[in-house]
């Protein structure tokens, strides 16, 4: 179940109040109710977000094959439709962008590991802290630049403080292996993950495993018993983590989903370890879930991430062995899953489940997490705080096809590489800025850093082009969820095109037009920047250089054109 209307509307009052905080942390929302045994406290893809943020949620997220227009794949009012809640409330604008401009000015900004901090010490000391876990589903040690100049160890720092128990990964792994290695071993919780594994000719040759009969580069599972309750946690780390990313950061470890060795793993675990509950802590997106939840016997919840899918409640996916729950609790630190779970004889009775926003306006700052925060940003506040520009327009990225922040990027790298295309990944993370807001270097770095930020300039035909969009649009758009791969679809900057999505591959891209409205000739060569080269590294300057160069030139930001697919079929 969502949070209730009563919760919400008490809400809007201490916000329409002066923005005053509650006496205590949580007196704005009455306390979730108690229910069951145990309590399952939910994160994920917060992308090394420290300080509260504004972000808005897709505009575009399109289903296909058996998914089209099902949970994830809804947005707006068909969103709110089936959820059941009302437009132009404060829960309407948690979970949707709809209205999101005065909303977000009414409303404030979400998330920050101080604000999220103070939410889950209450949810754990109202429920017993013996009663309850803290999971963690990755892509929570990347994505701003405190992260990438101390190579994510603020964010072991932060996710230690904040009390992370078990945690799997994605970006986790777009570090050095050594230095993955060494983040791990400093983080206080427990990192696993089955479906990762060290290589033969790695072992041979020494390189290290958790387990080296089996060849497990992480444990695969873990075992926690709550007063009484066993729990037991299976974790599942983005399966193609080295084709979405470089393979070279991590060259003796394999990747996969595995499911016939996950089938045969929660087997094990039910017939040896007797758990009450076993959990899914999952990297795998939620389209890729929802399949496995069909197809794996013994599952009682996927606990889920990747793909920033924001879900009030709970899908239940009917299978041989029962029914499986499959959550996702958004991105960016604005949501913290509540799974609360009545058992009895091994057997789970019943569940309550909410999907608590976290509005940094209303809830105190923990004050041992701030001081975290600041000593770790205190080094780098002076290169962050750099003022670059100011934006007349909303900036964003999510949403499968262009943001308006991806535009910026695109429109940085044509303008500086004097090329006429742009290409630029589609990124789910990066956070949103407001009308008439600076722009700060920290904001290009949270749109932008990867350990890969190397730019490129290159020739490359208009088949060439029309391939490279062929592909990732397969990748998003294939109707067999084991086949995406990850991400939304590349953007593009000086060039338009037509996408069918529920075509096959090669019938996808059509009507590809250059700005000047002439068509891209397939045989004819093209200038192309672009930046985040995954299978061989580049050699052009970092990408948050090329674009704060191009912010300081223009001063003032205005998007006159919006560079998209117009669809077909969809």
């Amino acid at each position: 179940m969502t949070m209730n209307r009563r919760q919400f509307i008490q809400l809007m009052a201490i916000a329409s109040a002066g923005g005053l905080l509650p006496k205590s942390p949580l007196a704005a929302t009455p306390p979730i109710s108690t229910f069951g045994q145990v309590r399952l406290l939910h994160i994920t893809d917060c992308h090394a977000q420290l300080l509260p943020i504004y972000y808005r949620e897709p505009q575009i997220n399109l289903g296909v094959g058996a998914a089209q227009g099902k949970v994830p794949h809804l947005v707006g009012k068909k969103f709110l439709e089936h959820f059941g809640i009302k437009p132009n409330t404060i829960e309407a604008h948690a979970f949707t962008y709809l209205n999101y401009i005065e909303a977000a000015q009414k409303y404030g900004k979400v998330g920050g590991f101080a604000h999220l901090a103070t939410l889950i010490k209450d949810l754990r000391d109202s429920y017993g802290r013996e009663k309850t876990l803290l999971l963690d589903s990755g892509d929570t040690w990347q994505g701003s630049g405190t992260a990438y100049w101390t190579r994510g160890q603020d964010m072991v720092g932060a996710t230690n403080q904040l009390g992370v128990d078990v945690m799997t990964g994605h970006w986790e792994f777009t570090y050095n292996a050594e230095e993955i290695l060494a983040n791990i071993n400093k983080f206080q919780g427990e990192f696993i993950a089955q479906n990762v594994f060290v290589k033969e000719e790695a072992l041979f040759d020494g390189s290290p495993a958790y387990d080296e009969d089996t060849g497990n580069a992480f444990k695969p599972y873990t075992i926690r018993e709550l007063a009484g309750t066993r729990v037991a946690i299976i974790g599942q780390a983005f399966p193609y983590t080295p084709i979405a990313n470089p393979a070279r950061f991590i060259p003796d470890w394999t990747f996969g989903i595995r499911e016939r060795q996950l089938q045969s793993l929660v087997t094990q675990i039910s017939d040896q370890e007797k758990p009450d509950i076993i959990v899914l802590l999952s990297h795998n997106g939620m389209d890729v879930d929802l399949k496995i939840a069909a197809n794996i016997r013994g599952i009682n919840v996927i606990l889920g991430g990747h793909t920033h899918d924001v879900v009030p409640s709970p899908v239940e996916v009917k299978n041989n062995g029962g029914i499986t729950l499959v959550c996702n609790a958004g991105s960016n630190g604005k949501f913290v899953g509540v799974l609360d779970f009545a058992v009895a004889n091994r057997k789970i009775k019943g569940y309550q489940y909410h999907l608590q926003p976290v509005f940094s306006n209303l809830i105190k700052a923990d004050k041992d997490m701030q001081a975290y925060i600041d000593k770790v940003r205190k080094p780098y506040l002076n290169k962050l705080q750099q003022k670059l520009a100011v934006t007349e327009e909303l900036l964003y990225r999510r949403g499968n096809f262009n943001g308006t922040f991806d535009q910026v990027i695109c429109d940085a790298l044509r303008t500086q590489s004097d090329a006429e295309i742009a290409l630029s990944p589609g990124f789910r993370w990066g956070t949103t800025i407001l009308p008439g807001q600076d722009i700060t270097f920290e904001d290009i770095l949270n749109q932008t850093c990867i350990t890969y930020p190397e730019t490129y300039v290159k020739n490359l035909t208009g088949q060439e082009i029309k391939n490279i969009l062929e592909d990732v649009c397969d990748n998003l758009f294939n109707p067999d969820p084991y086949r995406q791969q990850g991400g939304d679809m590349v953007r593009v900057g000086g060039m338009n095109y037509v996408c069918k999505p529920n075509e096959s591959i090669g019938k996808r891209i059509s009507q590809m037009t250059l700005d000047n409205g002439s068509s891209i000739d397939m045989n004819k060569q093209y200038k192309v920047a672009g930046w985040a080269t995954v299978n061989k590294p580049s050699t052009g300057k970092p990408i948050w250089t090329i674009v704060a160069n191009d912010l300081l030139d223009r001063k003032t930001i205005k998007i006159n054109r919006l560079n998209t697919a117009k669809l077909l079929n969809s």
